[in-house]
């Protein structure tokens, strides 16, 4: 398998062009094979779900939550065990089974649909080789690139929609939408024209989901409201949680209250000071280090445990693995797995024992504190002062500067940017692109503190709240408001976000470090000319560009 793998599907693409010997990621060909059959194994599922769709029958949850699992596992920077995608391919061959039967009376051709896994693992490799992206050398680069668009506006809503769902949040329409959409991308007879449809369907399905998340989230711990945290260290035993999900923190809070144990949270963790249902924990004691590119450096040696819940894991350094625990859907070979019962609860009382035996930091660093929890809410609050204070001439312009971080050098570009921005502006940020300026001191305007921390990545539905408000207060459209988003990409997530904003119908977003791979010309040409995509330069020119 060695040298034979191609992945083109996150930010940081060999060469910007797409990943053939290794993952940049330190994804191996072994790996991305099983991961291309896992998801021909749900396009073939989707085959037979849609006819059964069509009927007008019921697809069991069971198999939705599978197909959310799956496409969530071959996110960028998730899942790197090859067992855990050997038993997920072993999975997906029995619910193909039991789905082919529930469709027996349907005549039903197609490739993935037919297809039967192996029973070795060197044959299921071999098979792979037809599910790769690039395996069909005649289809069409367009209809490819589209394809492939919608493929990880996928991979982006079942992050999403796996967080909801373990708070008992879901949405029927985004669960019958995977199949359909699935089924979509083994259809050649299917026109550019129609895929270009199913590019916009799926950001309108990554809104609901957001929505639905949204209100899982809040309902379950409040509406964040704005809170100070630490992000230097204290003295004593700790536990580091990175990832998304409120659930984990919340449980590993519930079983470490009154232990003499530290909790930190990490990268896309940190929005989660601002639930007044997590909070109230006082042994949840600020944040611990940067974005997700740097762990392997900030967690070196650590004399205290790491719990990641959702992506983005790096291969870990001999140093910390030990000590570093995965759950839900992410995984490394080698590394202590937790899984949850079938009610949903873990018992973390292993990272909590080893927590305890490595004692921790020896003292407490000076409190430096940063401000979370500006949801749309709690930034809402504010809008009569915000609209009149623009009104005024107080407030010139909101610039929303934030998305996915990555390990790019050209990435500068954002803190230069959130520098730059004049005095009189304000900046909502959210996901970990503002790890590259959340630590920077930017004041105040019209009384409200310049910087706004909106929150995690599917946060974005927050901004489009907040956008919406706005627009609604100054009688106005969305693209009127003064109002420009500044977009970091690097995953799948953001391309769910991005396909969210664009089936809002927002134009004029700046997005960088560089355009995806998975974009063939003719395909972000038309992105370009219909939604006014535009590729960042240099802070100086596109603040000129944008404040005239």
């Amino acid at each position: 398998m060695q040298g034979e793998m191609f992945c083109f599907q996150c930010e940081q693409t060999a060469f910007g062009k797409g990943c053939t010997k290794i993952g940049v990621c330190g994804k191996t060909p072994e790996i991305a094979a099983m991961q291309d059959l896992l998801i021909y194994q749900l396009k073939g599922i989707s085959c037979y779900a849609t006819k059964l769709l069509e009927k007008g029958e019921k697809i069991d949850k069971s198999l939705v939550s599978f197909v959310e699992n799956s496409l969530f596992m071959t996110l960028t920077n998730v899942n790197f065990d090859p067992n855990s995608h050997m038993d997920m391919l072993k999975k997906s061959q029995i619910m193909k089974e039991e789905i082919r039967k529930k469709a027996s009376d349907e005549k039903i051709t197609g490739a993935e649909a037919l297809y039967n896994l192996s029973d070795s693992k060197e044959q299921i490799l071999i098979d792979a080789k037809k599910a790769g992206v690039m395996y069909d050398e005649d289809l069409d680069a367009d209809i490819r690139s589209v394809r492939e668009t919608i493929k990880y506006g996928l991979k982006g809503i079942a992050a999403y929609a796996h967080q909801a769902r373990f708070i008992n949040y879901n949405s029927d329409e985004v669960d019958d939408y995977y199949f359909t959409a699935l089924a979509a991308l083994t259809d050649d007879k299917l026109t550019l024209d129609d895929l270009i449809k199913y590019v916009l369907k799926t950001g309108e399905m990554s809104v609901n989901v957001m929505a639905v998340l949204d209100k899982g989230n809040t309902e379950t711990y409040n509406s964040p409201s704005p809170q100070k945290v630490n992000v230097n260290i204290k003295k004593g035993p700790f536990i580091v949680i990175s990832g998304h999900d409120l659930r984990d923190l919340e449980m590993l809070l519930e079983q470490t209250e009154g232990k003499g144990i530290n909790v930190y949270t990490h990268g896309e963790m940190l929005p989660s000071h601002g639930y007044p249902k997590l909070n109230k924990f006082t042994h949840l004691v600020g944040n611990f280090g940067g974005a997700w590119q740097n762990q392997q450096k900030e967690f070196d040696g650590i004399p205290g445990c790491i719990l990641m819940t959702t992506n983005c894991l790096m291969k870990p350094r001999d140093s910390y693995k030990d000590r570093i625990f995965s759950t839900n859907v992410v995984g490394w070979d080698g590394i202590k797995h937790i899984s949850n019962d079938e009610n949903g609860y873990k018992d973390f009382s292993e990272i909590i024992t080893k927590a305890l035996e490595l004692g921790g930091f020896e003292k407490d660093e000076e409190v430096k504190e940063i401000l979370v929890g500006f949801g749309h809410k709690a930034t809402l609050s504010h809008a009569e002062t915000i609209v009149n204070a623009v009104k005024d001439g107080k407030i010139r312009h909101f610039f929303l500067i934030g998305g996915c971080d990555g390990a790019r050098s050209g990435r500068n570009y954002y803190t230069e940017f959130a520098q730059q921005v004049p005095k009189d502006c304000i900046i909502l940020t959210l996901a970990c692109g503002k790890y590259r300026f959340n630590k920077l001191e930017f004041g105040e305007v019209a009384g409200l503190p310049r910087l706004l921390d909106i929150g995690q990545c599917n946060d974005a539905y927050s901004a489009v709240k907040i956008a919406l408000a706005l627009a609604d207060a100054f009688k106005c459209g969305i693209n009127d408001l003064p109002l420009s988003y500044i977009i970091t990409w690097y995953e799948q997530k953001a391309v769910a976000d991005l396909l969210a904003l664009l089936s809002l119908g927002v134009k004029g977003i700046y997005l960088g470090p560089t355009l995806p791979a998975f974009l063939s010309p003719n395909v972000l040409q038309f992105l370009v000319e219909t939604f006014d995509i535009k590729p960042i330069s240099t802070p100086e020119d596109d603040l000129k560009q944008i404040l005239g």
